[in-house]
C-alpha cells in the first residue's frame, strides 16, 4: 500500500513528466485579495493569471496547496469530523494550463494518472459533463463529451447541471464549465443493489466526487453576463484526502496515514480509544486530527488568534477542539499543543514552515488553550446561573448568544448541557441574534465593485516607484465602487509610481495630473497583484496621457520607518535571541510597529541596548543594498524570508551590512542609514500568545519626541522648584505624599470607629431582620465597605445599606449575610442593580454578599436607602 508522502509525489512527477513546472503551496493565509481571507482553492494563488493582470512565466504548472474553508455547500465547521470526508485545511492537488492546453489533453491525463499510474478499477469510476443551461445561452461541452466518450462507456458519462457542472470564482469574474471524476467505493453487493451513476452528487459517503476539471473559457460581468475569455485555461483540483482514502483503500479519511498518526496520539494522551463510531467520543478524535492541522499552519503562515477576521476564524477552531475534547474525551487542560511536534514531523518535506516555527506554534497553541480553558469554566459556571434563574423550561435565544459570543460557547455545547438539565435553548432566537450579528459586520464591510470600464487595451502593468516618484502614463481601466455608503473610484495605470499597500507598509499617496486638471490619490492598495489606485473623483477626460506624482515627502518618511524596521528587526535578534521573528508590521510617514516572536515582555534593560544598537547603526551611515537574485541565492547569502509570505523565483534583497542585516523585501527604502537621523522606542507591549509589539520613531518623529520629554523635564523642574536635581524632588515629593497617605488612613480608620458606634445605634428590627440604613460622611467608597464588614460579625439577619456623597458622586454599599441570603433569596448584587443603580445614575457590582455601586446623581440617596429598607415590608 502507498503512503501518502508517495501518492503525493507522484501527483507531481506525473504531470512534471507533463511538461509541468511545479511550484510551491501559496500561504494558507490570503493577502492582498479584499474577497477572501483563507486560501480556499487551488486556483487562488493564480487569479492574476485568470484574470489577465499578470502573464505566468510558466504555461503549465502543477502543485499541491494548503486550503481552508469553514463555511459554504458540506464546510460548515459544526459538520466537521461527523462524516467521514470533510475538512477545514485540506491539500488540493492541482494541474494548470494557461492558455497551452484544454479539454482533451486534461481529460486524458486525469483519466491516465489515475487508471494506469494509480490503478483505481476503472469500473468504479464516474465522469461528468455539463449538459448546458439555455437561460445563460450556454451550450453543452461537446468536446469533453468527446472526450470522456474515447476512454468510458457511455453508461459512465452523466449530464450535470449548472449548479454541478458550472464552476465560478465568485459572483464575478473567470468562469466555465467542468467536468467532475467520482469514485464508488461500497462493497461490490451494495453496487450490485443500485447503481454508482444514481448516487454521484448525492451526497453518499461512499460515492464521492475525486477530480474536478475546470475549462475557464468565460468571465461574468457585474450584471450577470458572460463573455469569452481571450484564452481558455485549465484549473482542475483533486482533493490529496479523499484520493489517499481511496487508494490505501480505507471506508474514512481519518483511517488513512494522513490523520493515523495524529489519532493514535490522542488516544496515547487521552487514555481513549478510536473505534471510528458516529459517537460523540469517535468525532471527538476526528475533530481534534481535522483541527490541528488548520490551526499549526495557519499560525505558521503568520496568522494569530484574534477576535476578529481572519484571527477568529482559527480562534473558533481551536475552540471548538478544546470543547470536543473536554467534553466527550474527559480531557481537562491543554492538548492541542502536544499534537505540534508530530504534525510537524509528518509534513516537514512538504510544507516545512511548520517544522521551522515548531516551538513557537506549540506555545501560541498552548496559551490559546490555557485562555479558553479558563473561560469555558466561566462559561459553565454562568451557564449555571441562567438555568437556575429560569422562569421557565427554556434558555432564550440572547443568552445562549451571549455564551457564544462571550464565552465561545457553540450552539451544540450550550444545548447539550441544556438537555442534561431538562431544559430547551431558543434556537430561534439564538440564531435571530446571529444574523443580526453577521448584518452588522456585511454592513461595516460591505463593498459593492463595478464592472471595469477599459480605456486602453494593456496587458501588464509596470511599477516604477523604486526608483521614480512621477511617471508619464495613462489610464487602463477605472471602475466605481461603493463603501459605507460612500462613492469612490479605482484607477488602473499602464505605469505607476505608487507603491501598494503590501509587506506592512503603507501605499502612497499624490496626485494623478490630466491636462492641466489634477485628481486626489488617497491611497493605493493591491488586488491579488493589480496596483489600483483609490481617489474620490475622475477627470473630465480619462484617455488622454496621465502625470503620475507621489508625495515626496510622505514616502520619504514611510521609506526611512521601513529601513528602520530592519535595523530593528536585527537588533532585537541580537540582544533577544534568533528565535525573533517578524509576525506583522505597520510601516506609515509617523511611526513603525514592529510583531516579533517572543515569550517575555522586553526588559526595560533590554529595551535600552535595543535603541543604542539601532542608533549606532544610523551614525554608521550604512549604505542600503538592494539587489535582485534567486531565492535559493538570497537564503545562501543568509537572508531572512518571513513565513506566511508567497515569494516568487527571483527576489528582492535589502541589505544594511551584510553580517547584520539582509532580509527578502519588497518595500521602499532610504539610501544609506544615516538618512534616519535618530530612533526612539515608543512602547512595548504583548499582541498575542508568544508575540509582543514595540513601537518605535526614526528621523523628525524621534527628534519630536526628545524634544517634548525634554518640555516635560523643563516643567516639572519648575513645579518641584529644583532645576539641579528634578529627580531627587520628585521623589522627595512622593515619599511626602505616602507618608501623608498613611497619616490620613489613620484619621479615617478612627473616624470610622465612631461612625460604627453611631450606625449600631440606629439598628432597628424589622420582623426578625436587622436593618441598618444611612448616609454617612466617608472619603471613598472602601469606607463603605469596612463599616458593612465590620457591622456583619455583631448582627444575625442582617441587611444594611450605607451610602455617601463623595465630592459631588453617589457611593453606595448594600451587605445582606449568609442567612438573609438563605431565609429571604436576597442578594446584594441584584439590590445593587434594581434599587440601588437607577436612582443614582450608575451602576455597579459584587458578590451576592457585598456589593457597591457609584453614580453621577447623590440627591437621592435618601430614597436609595428607603428604597432597600421597603424589601423587608
Amino acid at each position: 500500500m502507498m503512503t501518502s508522502a508517495e501518492i503525493r509525489k507522484q501527483f507531481l512527477d506525473f504531470f512534471a513528466s507533463k511538461k509541468h513546472h511545479i511550484v510551491p503551496s501559496a500561504p494558507i493565509v490570503v493577502k492582498n485579495d479584499p474577497t477572501l481571507l483563507f486560501t480556499n482553492a487551488g486556483m487562488n494563488q493564480f487569479k492574476d493569471y485568470f484574470l489577465g493582470n499578470r502573464k505566468p512565466e510558466y504555461t503549465r504548472i502543477v502543485d499541491t496547496q494548503k486550503c481552508l474553508r469553514v463555511s459554504g455547500k458540506h464546510n460548515d465547521l459544526e459538520e466537521v469530523g461527523v462524516d467521514t470526508y470533510h475538512h477545514t485545511m485540506f491539500e488540493m492537488l492541482g494541474n494548470w494550463s494557461f492558455g497551452d492546453y484544454f479539454k482533451d489533453e486534461a481529460i486524458a491525463w486525469s483519466w491516465e494518472l489515475l487508471t494506469e499510474v494509480y490503478k483505481i478499477d476503472k469500473d468504479r469510476l464516474y465522469v461528468s459533463v455539463f449538459k448546458g443551461d439555455e437561460a445563460e445561452g450556454l451550450p453543452m461541452s461537446s468536446i469533453a463529451l468527446e472526450a470522456w466518450k474515447k476512454l468510458v462507456p457511455e453508461d459512465k458519462i452523466i449530464f450535470g447541471n449548472k449548479k454541478d457542472n458550472f464552476w465560478e470564482m465568485g459572483d464575478t469574474g473567470p468562469c466555465g464549465p467542468c467536468s467532475e471524476i467520482h469514485v464508488d467505493c461500497r462493497s461490490d453487493e451494495e453496487r450490485k443493489l443500485i447503481p454508482g451513476r444514481d448516487l454521484v452528487n448525492n451526497d453518499h459517503p461512499q460515492v464521492i466526487e475525486i477530480w474536478n476539471n475546470v475549462f475557464m473559457q468565460y468571465n461574468r460581468l457585474k450584471d450577470g453576463t458572460l463573455e469569452p475569455l481571450p484564452a481558455k485555461h485549465v484549473d482542475t483540483g483533486m482533493g490529496f484526502e479523499r484520493l489517499v482514502r481511496v487508494l490505501q483503500g480505507k471506508q474514512s479519511n481519518y483511517d488513512t496515514d494522513v490523520f493515523s498518526g495524529t489519532i493514535k496520539a490522542v488516544a496515547g494522551i487521552t487514555g481513549k480509544t478510536y473505534d471510528r463510531s458516529d459517537s460523540k467520543e469517535a468525532v471527538a478524535f476526528r475533530v481534534l486530527a481535522d483541527h490541528i492541522r488548520a490551526i499549526s499552519f495557519t499560525i505558521a503562515d503568520g496568522q494569530l488568534p484574534s477576535n476578529t477576521g481572519a484571527g477568529y476564524v482559527i480562534r473558533r477552531i481551536l475552540r471548538r477542539a478544546v470543547r470536543y475534547y473536554y467534553t466527550y474525551l474527559d480531557y481537562k487542560q491543554p492538548l492541542l499543543f502536544q499534537l505540534v511536534p508530530i504534525l510537524a514531523t509528518q509534513f516537514e518535506n512538504v510544507f516545512p514552515e511548520l517544522k521551522a516555527q515548531q516551538e513557537f506554534v506549540t506555545k501560541v497553541v498552548k496559551e490559546e488553550e490555557d485562555s479558553f480553558l479558563r473561560t469555558l469554566d466561566k462559561g459553565l459556571k454562568r451557564i449555571d446561573e441562567l438555568m437556575k434563574t429560569s422562569s421557565s423550561s427554556v434558555i432564550e435565544g440572547k443568552a445562549a448568544f451571549e455564551l457564544f459570543d462571550t464565552y465561545g460557547f457553540p450552539i451544540d455545547l450550550t444545548r447539550l448541557i441544556a438537555q442534561e438539565n431538562n431544559l430547551a435553548v431558543d434556537e430561534n432566537g439564538f440564531e435571530a441574534e446571529m444574523q443580526l450579528q453577521k448584518n452588522r459586520s456585511r454592513a461595516a464591510t460591505a463593498i459593492d465593485a463595478a464592472d471595469w470600464v477599459i480605456v486602453h487595451e494593456n496587458d501588464t502593468q509596470i511599477f516604477t516607484g523604486y526608483t521614480n516618484v512621477e511617471a508619464a502614463t495613462t489610464v487602463v481601466k477605472y471602475r466605481k465602487v461603493t463603501a459605507k455608503g460612500s462613492t469612490g473610484y479605482q484607477i488602473v495605470l499602464a505605469e505607476t509610481p505608487f507603491y501598494a499597500e503590501s509587506g506592512g507598509q503603507v501605499g502612497d499617496t499624490g496626485v494623478l495630473e490630466f491636462n492641466g486638471s489634477s485628481i486626489d490619490v488617497i491611497d493605493t492598495k493591491k488586488e491579488n497583484n493589480l496596483i489600483i489606485h483609490f481617489t474620490t473623483e475622475l477627470p473630465t477626460n480619462l484617455e488622454g496621457p496621465v502625470v503620475a506624482k507621489v508625495n515626496t515627502d510622505n514616502r520619504k518618511n514611510i521609506s526611512a520607518h521601513h529601513s528602520a524596521t530592519h535595523l530593528l528587526h536585527a537588533a532585537l535578534r541580537q540582544v533577544l535571541g534568533t528565535h525573533v521573528a517578524q509576525k506583522g508590521s505597520l510601516v506609515n510617514a509617523a511611526q513603525l510597529r514592529f510583531d516579533f516572536s517572543h515569550f517575555a515582555k522586553v526588559s526595560d534593560d533590554e529595551m535600552k541596548q535595543i535603541e543604542t544598537i539601532v542608533n549606532q547603526k544610523i551614525r554608521e551611515n550604512i549604505p542600503v543594498v538592494i539587489k535582485e537574485m534567486t531565492k535559493d541565492e538570497a537564503v545562501a547569502l543568509g537572508a531572512m524570508a518571513l513565513f506566511g509570505e508567497k515569494y516568487g523565483d527571483t527576489v528582492r534583497v535589502v541589505i544594511m551590512d551584510p553580517t547584520y542585516s539582509i532580509e527578502l523585501c519588497g518595500g521602499t527604502h532610504i539610501g544609506a542609514t544615516g538618512e534616519l537621523g535618530l530612533f526612539k522606542l515608543k512602547h512595548e507591549s504583548a499582541v498575542a500568545a508568544g508575540v509582543r509589539r514595540i513601537e518605535a520613531v526614526c528621523g523628525e518623529g524621534a527628534t519630536n519626541q526628545v524634544n517634548e520629554a525634554l518640555a516635560e523635564l523643563e516643567t516639572i523642574k519648575e513645579l518641584v522648584k529644583n532645576t539641579k536635581e528634578p529627580v531627587k524632588a520628585v521623589q522627595q515629593m512622593v515619599a511626602d505624599v505616602q507618608s501623608l497617605k498613611k497619616r490620613i488612613e489613620s484619621y479615617e480608620a478612627l473616624a470610622l470607629i465612631g461612625i460604627k458606634k453611631e450606625l449600631e445605634s440606629k439598628v432597628i428590627l424589622i420582623g426578625n431582620t436587622h436593618f441598618i440604613g444611612s448616609a454617612v460622611n466617608v472619603g471613598n467608597p472602601d469606607g463603605l465597605k469596612k463599616l458593612c464588614t465590620e457591622l456583619q460579625a455583631s448582627y444575625t439577619n442582617l441587611l444594611v445599606v450605607l451610602a455617601a456623597n463623595i465630592e459631588g458622586k453617589a457611593a453606595v454599599a448594600v451587605l445582606v449575610d449568609d442567612a438573609l441570603q438563605a431565609s429571604k433569596s436576597f442578594e446584594a448584587q441584584k439590590i445593587i442593580k434594581d434599587q440601588v443603580a437607577p436612582l443614582i445614575k450608575g451602576g455597579g457590582g459584587g458578590q451576592k454578599g457585598l456589593a457597591t455601586a457609584g453614580g453621577q446623581d447623590p440627591s437621592n440617596l435618601a430614597q436609595v436607602i428607603e428604597s432597600v429598607k421597603n424589601l423587608l415590608k
